[in-house]
């Protein structure tokens, strides 16, 4: 149960929040995206928003493409600007050869690479972690850290949440999740 789980997201920062299994990281998470509904507090929030759950919403006949074109549509993008982000996160996250491949012939490392380019597809100014880099090898452990240092130059903001936290220079603040309650480290 949460209980006082204040998270605060400034313009241009990186923000991790961290706590053991069955602490509530998840269910904060999905409360913040409008998810599950809240039975209480308040959420504040400005600006446009990127979701990246643990568990990737992710159709298994579909091709990476297609994710990409029916999430873009869902976001309202034209066409033009949908292959011009799509082939970005291609490039940055290096999976591109599989663009033409189902969901259900990809490696999880892959999947996942799919389900944080679908967050990233929009340029939301708030994006929001759920285990992004679970799955992933050195290489793209690398290359996410690259992306979101990049996103905080441009000013937007990430909230990361994971279990642990090894690289904690590479965050501007840090919550420790614990009997419902945030603790800034």
């Amino acid at each position: 149960m949460l209980r006082g789980a204040d998270v605060d997201l400034t313009r241009g920062e990186v923000v991790g929040l961290v706590g053991e299994n069955g602490s509530g990281k998840s269910t904060l998470m999905k409360i913040l995206v409008g998810s599950l509904t809240r039975d209480g507090g308040t959420i504040e929030r400005t600006g446009s928003l990127g979701y990246c759950p643990q568990e990737p919403i992710l159709y298994q006949r579909l091709t990476c493409d297609e994710h990409f074109e029916l999430f873009g549509e869902a976001y309202g993008l034209d066409a033009a600007d949908i292959d011009r982000s799509r082939d970005e996160v291609y490039d940055v996250l290096g999976f591109g050869r599989w663009a033409g491949a189902r969901v259900e012939e990809l490696s999880g490392g892959t999947r996942a690479k799919l389900n944080l380019g679908l967050a990233l597809l929009p340029d939301p100014e708030i994006l929001l972690l759920d285990e992004p880099y679970a799955g992933f090898d050195w290489d793209t452990y690398q290359r996410f850290w690259e992306i979101t240092a990049t996103r905080r130059d441009q000013g937007h903001s990430l909230l990361i949440i994971s279990h642990f936290i090894t690289d904690e220079d590479r965050f501007d603040r840090i919550y420790d999740l614990r009997d419902g309650r945030t603790v800034p480290r």
